[in-house]
């Protein structure tokens, strides 16, 4: 299983002239029908919006949230990872791990609500993440079944970076779980930079949190079918709400079934989802839900290894298919099984004191059959090197977070204080083994597969154990409008790993304390400037060549921006600057794909992001990126850029629907996204070039049914999506068309 950067997706955005504010109505994961009567918005100061706080509010995990009547702004009925109409959520906890709203959140976050994933059509993770600035959720193209390569500001975030409802989830060398369905989350969230003062070991770049849809006290549901591109067939469902005339008892079912291939010859992409949820309110006090998921995917390998001659440039004027197929039809398989299962707890001894506890178990088991391009023999003739690899991979992973806030004043100053400690163990296994077949080249012009196989010896049998303990505070400080934000917290590690091929184990122990700083001022006009200091720290669970142990990578951001939230608008617009520098990175280098580290990295850059939804039925999301990465301590490559990593990356989404007349419920939008030029492998010897593609939507609204049309790359764009060296370059996915029928109720 192998590893690779991303890069960052973008964002640019200008204020539009004066328009009506959208008001927020009660609402869950799906739109009413465009044809029914919206409440005028209500005139809310942003100051006594912020401030205002019910018990229902304080006793809510985070993540927890039951869909109430909301003002203009999104300000007073929007919880912390609850339910937003439109694209325009205005609260979080993942940077905080309290309810806060956005605009007095002192660094970077980016959400994608469960809105914009429909309107846009997205079916994985990586896709959902396309229109965000500075991230890249599928920067080795679409059709890789893996859902790897997330970035965030120019660094790799696959393995690392993923976090469900605020708690970590693991990977190993060979599983991750970025492929988890989207639509089992009510939104994505993605924190920017260095996290560690709340989150322990986490990423330089940042954090990507999915955050499960829970359940609600309005009843709900929808279910809908969807067919299109690559024989791609999927049934969904998600309902739920009161369990019993008292509301104490509140219940959700989601579930995804889907029966498809990739634009690569051969590759399956089939999946069964299924995630209940049980909320119980016992007292008014007290709230506990109880929440699963399952997943199995029975994939092919979408992801071909493929050379730079016949991709990014002509290969004596020929091009590879789109569509080829470096394997051996009989032995490809990308097999997962996830599950994961625990609960939220939330409990008030005052007011001003909440208790909260969250804890969740994950496991995967991933099965992989691959033959993968390595490089020509004969270039001239078209003639590939095949190499063919068997694992067979577990991952366990436990995580509990005990939380204490409490809200009190002292002389001048209002003080919300977070203190915690967390434990996270993780185990896991990989063992690979060689493969060889009769046929080990293929020719990429004129293919004849070869049907015939034969497993060999280990490759690989590594065994990790890491567990985690972590001591963290946090005061979030206002005086008036201008706000502080300190954190810290000290972490003890310890991971051990045992060879099977050297019958060696080794440990090693490590301890960080990582800290968090911040001032924020927030004007009455909805201007708020910010800089934030912030450092990461990160024991490594991958293993180096021969399975030494790696040393923990370590990061520090200096960031500065401008948050703005327009009176009168359901906007919010965000400009940062950033300055990144990550110590140890752990690199996935060719020949063996094994974990290396290359020293220093350093990115900076800027990002300009906006959302809006209007009460006039029109959304847009905007966003530009600069990154400027370089290997800044590597004894090869110094000075030289990674691979994958564009200066410039834009995109924009514009989505209006009819709100009268007899086209009433009609909605028409499209996106525009561009990746500049990228490196195409660690010594900057050769440039993929930069693409652009178009997106777009049409869907009509009747009563409880909504019939919808998404097509992402609208022109059928060939490009490459991304370069490591010369022999291992990825296309992005051609023209995908899926049309959808959802009925609600």
């Amino acid at each position: 299983m192998l590893f690779f950067g991303a890069v960052s997706s973008v964002a640019l955005i200008l204020p539009f002239g004066p328009v009506q504010a959208q008001t927020q109505i009660p609402s869950v994961t799906v739109d009413a029908p465009a044809q029914r009567a919206r409440p005028a918005a209500n005139a809310v100061s942003r100051r006594s919006a912020s401030t205002r706080t019910s018990r229902a509010s304080r006793r809510a995990p985070a993540q927890q949230a039951v869909p109430t009547q909301s003002a203009s702004n999104g300000a007073t009925g929007e919880r912390a990872g609850g339910p937003v109409r439109g694209f325009v959520a205005t609260r979080s906890g993942t940077a905080t791990k309290t309810d806060t709203p956005l605009i007095e959140t002192p660094q970077s976050v980016s959400i994608v609500t469960t809105d914009q994933i429909r309107n846009q059509g997205a079916v994985s993770i990586g896709e959902a993440l396309r229109y965000t600035a500075g991230v890249s959720g599928d920067v080795n193209g679409g059709s890789d079944t893996r859902f790897g390569g997330l970035q965030i500001r120019g660094f790799d975030m696959t393995m690392p970076g993923l976090y469900i409802d605020g708690l970590r989830i693991p990977s190993s060398n060979y599983v991750h779980f970025n492929g988890l369905d989207p639509y089992g989350a009510e939104r994505l969230e993605v924190l920017k930079g260095p996290s560690s003062a709340m989150y322990g070991g986490s990423g330089t770049g940042g954090l990507l949190n999915y955050v499960t849809k829970l359940p609600t006290a309005q009843q709900f549901g929808e279910v809908s079918i969807s067919g299109g591109s690559f024989n791609r067939y999927q049934g969904q469902f998600d309902m739920g709400g009161p369990a019993n005339k008292e509301g104490t008892v509140l219940w959700r079912l989601t579930g995804v079934v889907r029966d498809g291939e990739t634009q690569v010859d051969f590759s399956k992409d089939n999946r069964v989802f299924i995630a209940p949820a049980v909320t119980f309110k016992p007292n008014e006090d007290t709230t506990l839900t109880v929440l699963a998921a399952y997943q199995k995917d029975r994939a092919g390998w979408g992801l071909q290894f493929l050379p730079a001659s016949g991709t990014v440039w002509p290969n004596n004027g020929r091009t590879i298919p789109v569509s080829f197929f470096a394997g051996v039809p009989s032995f490809d398989a990308f097999n997962t099984e996830i599950a994961t299962a625990g609960y939220q707890l939330s409990h008030d001894f005052t007011d001003n004191i909440t208790f909260r506890q969250n804890l969740r178990y994950a496991y995967q088991h991933n099965e992989e059959k691959v033959f993968y391009g390595g490089g020509y023999t004969d270039e001239a003739a078209g003639q590939l090197a095949r190499y063919g690899s068997y694992s067979n991979s577990y991952i366990n992973s436990f995580a509990v977070d005990n939380q204490l806030q409490g809200k009190f004043t002292t002389g001048i100053l209002n003080h919300t204080t977070l203190v915690g400690i967390d434990y996270r163990n993780t185990t896991f296994r990989d063992t690979a083994f060689s493969v060889t077949t009769s046929a080990p080249e293929i020719n990429v012009f004129n293919p004849v597969y070869s049907y015939d196989w034969t497993i060999g010896g280990m490759s690989d049998n590594t065994g990790v154990k890491q567990s985690q303990v972590g001591l963290y505070a946090q005061d979030q400080i206002k005086l008036g409008r201008l706000s502080f934000q300190l954190g810290g917290r000290q972490d003890f590690v310890t991971t051990q790993v045992d060879s099977g091929i050297s019958n060696t184990t080794v440990s090693k122990d490590a301890s960080a304390f990582t800290g968090r700083a911040a001032v924020m001022y927030n004007f009455d006009n909805g201007i708020a400037p910010y800089f934030s200091y912030s450092e990461s720290f990160l024991p490594v669970l991958a293993t180096g060549p021969g399975g030494q142990m790696l040393n923990p990578e370590t990061g520090v951001q200096y960031e500065v921006g401008v948050k703005y939230q327009p009176l009168g608008w359901n906007a919010l617009f965000t400009f940062a600057a950033f300055d990144l520098t990550r110590d140890n990175v752990v690199v996935y280098a060719p020949p063996s794909y094994s974990a290396e580290q290359i020293g220093q990295v350093k990115s900076r850059g800027i990002e300009l992001e906006g959302t809006m939804s209007l009460a006039d039925g029109w959304n847009l999301r905007a966003a530009y990126a600069y990154v400027d990465a370089e290997l800044s301590r590597d004894p090869v490559n110094l000075g030289k850029a990674p691979p994958t990593v564009p200066l410039n990356r834009a995109s924009l989404w514009s989505d209006y629907t009819l709100q009268n007349g007899p086209l009433a419920g009609v909605q028409f939008g499209g996106g525009i996204r561009y990746v500049g030029a990228t490196w195409g492998d660690d010594a900057n010897t050769f440039k993929v070039g930069a693409s652009t593609v178009l997106d777009a939507l049409l869907a009509y609204t009747r009563d409880n049914w909504r019939l919808s049309l998404n097509v992402t790359n609208l022109a059928d764009t060939r490009y490459v999506a991304a370069c490591y060296n010369l022999s291992g370059c990825f296309y992005a996915e051609g023209r995908k068309a899926i049309g959808k029928l959802t009925y609600r109720w």
